[in-house]
């Protein structure tokens, strides 16, 4: 796909990260659903084997056949885009059999007129549904979290999209947002604009900036972040 990078093992990254004491690790295929699979048992099973912070895992969830293998190979939560936008239903499904705390909806928005619309299949496709409102519809349906993307500042190190962040941190359960992040200043911002909690993939793919920089920045700007020795 345009613009991707190879970086490596993955599971190397989420060794390295969880040794340096991040809070969560996110697997994401992001083309699972283009070419309709759910191949990613393997990994999780390696990486729960080997870390100690909660993961959560998406890409090709389409039944609860589907996320019972990935939660059964170590993942503490499974995220839903594509088959939830197609079917809503599945959240409601999953959320009973599994409960909501381990029912994530990943919502990827990219702005359309006044507002935002979600997009599905890695954000290649546009779904025709007001992403503030489905992260709400989401929510009712039984998802316990929400994992926004702000797909036109991914990638950017920019800066974060206040104004989507804003309008879909009003829900009732943990929001987490992706995109655009660049320094520890966004970081904080992101807080400030109602984010529980911040996913980032470039800034530490690359090392701009190391989690201790944040959790410093954080700290001084009077938000709540937990330390390495609280994580364990």
């Amino acid at each position: 796909m345009e613009g991707l990078r190879k970086l490596g093992d993955p599971y190397e990254r989420a060794e390295k990260y969880d040794q340096d004491g991040i809070d969560e690790i996110i697997y994401l295929d992001i083309v699972a659903s283009l070419y309709g699979r759910n191949s990613l048992c393997d990994l999780v099973d390696r990486t729960s084997a080997g870390i100690f912070c909660p993961l959560t895992v998406g890409g090709g969830v389409r039944s609860v056949e589907d996320a019972q293998l990935l939660l059964r190979s170590g993942a503490d939560k499974v995220a839903l885009n594509t088959a939830a936008v197609k079917r809503p239903d599945l959240i409601t499904e999953l959320a009973n059999k599994f409960g909501s705390q381990s029912i994530v909806l990943q919502i990827d928005a990219k702005e359309k007129d006044s507002g935002y619309e979600a997009w599905t299949d890695g954000g290649r496709d546009p779904s025709g549904i007001d992403a503030v409102s489905w992260a709400a519809e989401g929510i009712r349906r039984g998802a316990g979290e929400i994992l926004v993307t702000s797909v036109g500042c991914e990638g950017t190190t920019k800066g974060i999209d206040s104004r989507l962040l804003e309008g879909i941190s009003s829900s009732t359960v943990p929001i987490i947002y992706g995109g655009g992040v660049g320094e520890s200043k966004d970081v904080v911002e992101a807080f400030d604009y109602g984010a529980d909690g911040v996913a980032m993939a470039h800034v530490l793919h690359y090392e701009t900036v190391g989690l201790d920089q944040i959790r410093m920045a954080a700290n001084a700007a009077g938000q709540e972040v937990r330390d390495e020795l609280e994580r364990h």
